[in-house]
C-alpha cells in the first residue's frame, strides 16, 4: 500500500466506481418525475473548481445522450450573468444542477438561489446533503463516498463524472432520444470504466514515476485538450498547482495554437497532450508539428499504440477502448499520478500544507465558503 495520499486516492478508484455505481443509479433515477425529465429545454451545468471541470467533461454526453441544450458554466457565470437573464428563456423548464462536494462554497449556492428565484428547478449533486447548497436546492443527488486519505481532489472529481454521466443517461432513456439497447450499451460502458481505470493505473504508474524524474526541475506545465478532454487538460493542470504548487495550464487544443505558442516562459515547458481519438483528434496531430518545432517537451496521454507516440517525446498510457464520451474518467489519471511523483520527489505538501500564505485563517476576510451570496435582487 502506498504511502503517497494522492497516489492511494488513485489506485481506490476501481473499487470506488463498482461499488457506488448501482447507488447513484438508484438516486438519479429518483430525482425528477418523468414529466419533469420530458418538460426539459435547458439545462446549465454549474459548479468552481474541480465541479466545475466535471460539468464541461459531461456536457456532450449531457446534450448527445440527453438531447438537451446544456451549457457547463462557472457558477459565478452563471449566478451573476446567465441566470438573471433566465426569463426570456423558458425558466420552468430549465434545471439548474449545481455541483459542489462540501455544498459549501458561496458562489455555488448563489447560481442555485438565483435558479430558483428566476424559476428553474434546481438540483445539489453534493457528497453533503445537510450543507447550505443542500439545504436550498429543491432536489438532492447525494453523492456522498467514504471518507479516505485527504489529498487534491481525485475520488470526489470521479463521482460527480459517473453522476452526470448517469443523468444524461437516464435523461435520454426517459425522453426516448436512446432506445433500450442503447441504454444498455451505454450503461455497460459506464460500468466498464471500473476496470478501465484499473488497466490505466497499471499500465501508467511506472512510466508516469519515470517521468517525473525527468521533469522535477520544471517549474511550467501546459495540458491540451479538446470537448471532454479539455476537462481532463483543466483538471490535470489543477493537480499540478494543488500538488506541487508550480504553474501549470489546461487548453482547448486549437487554443493552444492561438495562445501557448507563442509563451517564452520556459521554451522547453513539459506540454501534455490529451488524446482521446474525439473528433478533432486529427487538430490535436497537427499541432504536434509546431510543438515539436518550437522546443516543447511533448508528453502524450493516449491510449496505446496511439499514432501520435511516435511524435511525442513520452507516452503516459491509458486503457483502450474507451468511448471519447467517457474518457476523462482515466484521461485524468496520468496527470494525478505524475503530480503525486513530482510533488514527492520536491518534497512540497499538497496545498502547499495550508500553512504560511496559504493559512486562510490567519488572513480574515471572505474566502470561498463565506463569501457574500447575494439575492437576484442585488444583481439586477
Amino acid at each position: 500500500m502506498t504511502t503517497n495520499p494522492m497516489v492511494a486516492q488513485v489506485e481506490s478508484l476501481p473499487d470506488l466506481l463498482t461499488t457506488q455505481f448501482e447507488p447513484l443509479d438508484e438516486r438519479v433515477q429518483d430525482l425528477l418525475d418523468p414529466e419533469e425529465w420530458t418538460g426539459l429545454e435547458r439545462i446549465v451545468a454549474t459548479g468552481c473548481g474541480d465541479s466545475f471541470m466535471a460539468t464541461v467533461a459531461t456536457q456532450w454526453a449531457m446534450e448527445r445522450l440527453g438531447g438537451v441544450p446544456t451549457e457547463a458554466a462557472m457558477a459565478m457565470r452563471a449566478a451573476r450573468y446567465g441566470l438573471p437573464a433566465a426569463g426570456s428563456l423558458s425558466p420552468d423548464r430549465t434545471l439548474v444542477i449545481a455541483v459542489s462536494v462540501s455544498g459549501a462554497v458561496s458562489r455555488t449556492q448563489e447560481a442555485v438561489a438565483i435558479g430558483r428565484e428566476v424559476g428553474a428547478c434546481t438540483v445539489a449533486l453534493t457528497g453533503n446533503p445537510d450543507s447550505p447548497l443542500g439545504q436550498m436546492a429543491e432536489r438532492i443527488l447525494n453523492c456522498r463516498i467514504p471518507e479516505f486519505v485527504a489529498a487534491p481532489g481525485v475520488r470526489s472529481y470521479r463521482i460527480s463524472l459517473l453522476a452526470l454521466w448517469q443523468v444524461a443517461l437516464h435523461l435520454g432513456t426517459v425522453r426516448g432520444c436512446l432506445d433500450a439497447q442503447e441504454a444498455r450499451g451505454y450503461k455497460g460502458q459506464l460500468q466498464s470504466l471500473a476496470a478501465a481505470a484499473a488497466e490505466t493505473i497499471d499500465l501508467c504508474r511506472k512510466p508516469a514515476q519515470d517521468l517525473a524524474s525527468i521533469l522535477a526541475d520544471c517549474t511550467h506545465f501546459t495540458f491540451v485538450g479538446d470537448g471532454p478532454s479539455y476537462a481532463s487538460a483543466l483538471f490535470s493542470a489543477a493537480k499540478i498547482l494543488e500538488a506541487l504548487g508550480r504553474d501549470a495550464w489546461g487548453q482547448d487544443t486549437e487554443e493552444w495554437a492561438h495562445l501557448q505558442y507563442f509563451s517564452r516562459f520556459d521554451a522547453k515547458s513539459p506540454t501534455c497532450v490529451i488524446d482521446a481519438a474525439g473528433p478533432a483528434s486529427d487538430r490535436m496531430q497537427e499541432i504536434l508539428g509546431p510543438m515539436r518545432r518550437i522546443g516543447r517537451e511533448i508528453v502524450l496521454i493516449a491510449p496505446q499504440g496511439s499514432a501520435l507516440a511516435p511524435l511525442c517525446h513520452h507516452h503516459l498510457p491509458v486503457a483502450n477502448g474507451v468511448d471519447p464520451l467517457f474518457a476523462p474518467m482515466i484521461n485524468a489519471i496520468p496527470g494525478e499520478l505524475l503530480s503525486a511523483y513530482l510533488a514527492e520527489i520536491v518534497g512540497e505538501e499538497h496545498f502547499g500544507g495550508f500553512t504560511g500564505l496559504y493559512d486562510s485563517s490567519i488572513q480574515g476576510g471572505n474566502n470561498i465558503y463565506t463569501s457574500h451570496v447575494a439575492a437576484l435582487s442585488e444583481l439586477t
